[in-house]
């Protein structure tokens, strides 16, 4: 028996039972988010993950307190029941479709929290990811991204501190197909050392929200890319979409940015921005690249662990520091904060890499 709560609802993409996503074994469905005080401080994040053919789900908490970066991951068998959004001690309620999301965290491991996000505008539908690895489709996807506003607290071993009164961040919805669970063990023939290059800069300013991404081949050339604006308030047609490109340099020995300015194509909006960095927040928090939380790993029935790391004395060439999302603030024609996202896997020559 195949039939779940979400086969109570108009949402099926084939003839079968919502249960069954179609057939690549890889097919994910997620949610994120992330915050920040209006002064940079009180980063925080969370990744929630459900996989259909691995009939598995997990959840990741992170948030930064005194040059600590904390996380409480959870994993487990999702029974085929894809509508229960409810991993160990996290949980997600749609209150508003497209609008309003609240996350709950229950007391476990020394954190707790609870946080509810409220879109500035509708969120954008980004262009379709799709991307072979010769004949392989090693990402196939669609996201919506949204910026927004929080309110809420945290908890760590017994302090609660609430989330900061005007506290901003970007939330996004992504299904499809991307690498998930154990590795794939059949090589594919010609390429034997896959590369990947990703930047992403969602920022809040002050009369709206601004999206850039770029996903580009070791050479520099665009395989997915695009700029979009949306007013405060905006409506879907209301939102503007256009080209840009970001320069950006490396913080010196790593491949984490350092910086940059961003130069936008767009009908609406600002033209010219600079990012200035503020703090660094490792997504392995979030289970990307994490070498034992890795997004679809099989836990077992349930599991719950919490983890901690200083910050400042993490080895950046570790293949799982090199993912992370940097706090900026933004100045230019328009000014407020948002994060540049980066993640280089190989070479990638306009920065100069050459190697892995």
């Amino acid at each position: 028996m195949v039939l779940t709560r979400a086969d109570d609802f108009p949402v099926h993409q084939t003839p079968e039972p919502i249960a069954y996503a179609g057939t690549d074994r890889n097919f994910y469905d997620r949610y994120f988010f992330n915050g920040y005080a209006p002064d940079g401080s009180g980063f925080f994040a969370l990744a929630f993950g459900v996989y259909p053919h691995l009939d598995i789900a997990d959840a990741h908490f992170s948030f930064i307190r005194d040059g600590k970066q904390y996380a409480l991951h959870a994993s487990c068998e999702l029974g085929m029941e894809r509508m229960a959004l409810k991993v160990g001690p996290i949980a997600i309620d749609i209150l508003e479709p497209l609008r309003t999301i609240r996350v709950s965290i229950e007391p476990c491991e020394g954190i707790a929290g609870e946080f509810t996000f409220e879109g500035r505008a509708f969120p954008i539908e980004e262009p379709r990811f799709v991307h072979r690895i010769g004949p392989r489709a090693f990402m196939d996807y669609t996201r919506m991204t949204q910026n927004g506003r929080y309110s809420g607290w945290i908890e760590l071993d017994g302090k609660r501190e609430e989330i900061a009164a005007g506290t901003l961040g970007t939330r996004d919805r992504s299904w499809g197909i991307r690498p998930i669970g154990a590795r794939d063990p059949q090589p594919i023939p010609g390429h034997p050392l896959p590369s990947f290059f990703w930047q992403w800069t969602p920022l809040n300013l002050e009369h709206g929200s601004l999206f850039f991404h770029i996903n580009a081949d070791p050479q520099g050339n665009p395989w997915n890319t695009r700029a979009a604006w949306a007013g405060e308030g905006a409506r879907i047609d209301d939102i503007v979409e256009g080209r840009g490109s970001l320069t950006s340099g490396l913080e010196d020995g790593t491949r984490w940015p350092y910086g940059g300015t961003l130069e936008l194509d767009l009908s609406e909006g600002p033209a010219r921005l600079e990012l200035m960095p503020v703090a660094r927040f490792q997504m392995k928090g979030l289970g990307y690249t994490h070498p034992t939380w890795g997004h679809g790993m099989h836990q077992g029935a349930l599991k719950v662990e919490r983890e901690q790391f200083d910050l400042a004395p993490l080895d950046p060439a570790a293949m799982d520091n090199r993912h992370v999302q940097i706090l900026c603030r933004v100045s230019g024609e328009a000014s407020g904060l948002g994060v540049f996202e980066q993640l280089i896997l190989g070479p990638y020559a306009p920065l100069g890499l050459t190697g892995f």
